[in-house]
């Protein structure tokens, strides 16, 4: 169709394109594959978000027999865009993304009606799913990089370490998390910051989505700026406890990016998206940065560094 523009995609496997109107325009989400997280669940997470007065796309229609929806367009003014142009007011920024972060987690309400007509909870962010998506570092990573021998005992090790340190996280799992929050996936709307990519939501640990944010792979940030972002957060939470904090977002930082570099290792090799093989550096490079500040660590640090020294 004319009025169709293919739109640059991301890490899924959707297809995103712009419809343009006459005076306006929408987006056009399509998704053959895990249609139900990638349609319904996409825009009843969305539903949630806009009760609560926080930006989402908002559903224009859907043909989920087709496997399309058509949502409100954002524009292409990512946070991410904006920060890699301005080097000065960095920190103003993540102060309203904070701002933002504590909205999202003042959600109450777990259940909505999706454009089914059916009720959708949000699941819960069991330590099963995060000790999961910690091992996909061994299906993909592990694999492509040590033999056979070395395999088998690396991962042994490997999976009985994150399972103790999932184990180790002393806040509740009581707290919306986007689970992909961090500025790529936050866009300035008319001086608002909305947000997108929110299918994959759970009730969870409240460091989780702080971790995406000051830990972002994508976007390299000082240790000074990551120390004043995660304080912000702190000064923002009277009556939370800091060293569970603290404790907390260290693991989950962790465990996110040893999921990420399993993930991209993943793209490059299943669906050719090699692109994403340049951020397992720095992914590297954060895991290092918090290794060192908990003595939980001492075993996997030992074990990360007798197979991938050069990395950590």
């Amino acid at each position: 169709m004319r009025n169709l523009k293919k739109l640059k995609g991301d890490a899924s496997t959707r297809k995103f394109f712009r419809k343009r109107y006459s005076d306006s325009s929408s987006i056009v989400i399509f998704a053959k594959k895990n249609k139900f997280k990638n349609l319904l669940v996409y825009d009843a997470i969305s539903k949630i978000l806009n009760k609560n007065k926080i930006l989402a796309p908002k559903l224009y229609q859907e043909n989920y027999k087709n496997n399309y929806i058509e949502v409100e367009d954002f524009g292409n003014e990512t946070i991410f865009k904006i920060l890699k142009r301005s080097k000065k007011k960095k920190f103003l920024h993540f102060q309203n993304i904070i701002k933002l972060l504590n909205q999202l987690q003042s959600i109450k309400n777990k259940k909505i009606r999706n454009f089914k007509n059916k009720y959708y909870r949000i699941p819960e962010y069991k330590n099963e799913i995060l000790i999961q998506e910690a091992n996909l570092f061994c299906e993909w990573y592990v694999k492509k990089n040590l033999s056979k021998n070395k395999r088998q005992n690396f991962n042994k090790k490997f999976k009985k370490i994150i399972k103790i340190l999932s184990s180790c996280l002393k806040m509740k799992n009581d707290i919306f998390v986007h689970r992909d929050f961090h500025v790529s996936n936050l866009m300035l709307v008319n001086n608002n910051i909305g947000v997108i990519d929110s299918q994959d939501a759970l009730i969870g640990n409240r460091s989780y989505d702080l971790a995406s944010l000051v830990d972002d792979v994508r976007l390299k940030t000082s240790k000074n700026l990551k120390k004043k972002i995660f304080n912000f957060y702190i000064d923002s939470q009277k009556k939370l406890d800091k060293k569970k904090i603290k404790n907390d977002f260290e693991i989950l930082s962790i465990l996110r990016n040893l999921k990420i570099i399993g993930i991209f290792t993943r793209l490059a090799i299943r669906d050719k998206k090699e692109n994403y093989l340049k951020l397992i550096p720095y992914a590297w490079d954060l895991i290092s940065l918090r290794i060192n500040q908990n003595e939980i660590f001492l075993d996997l640090k030992k074990l990360l560094k007798d197979n991938f020294k050069k990395n950590l």
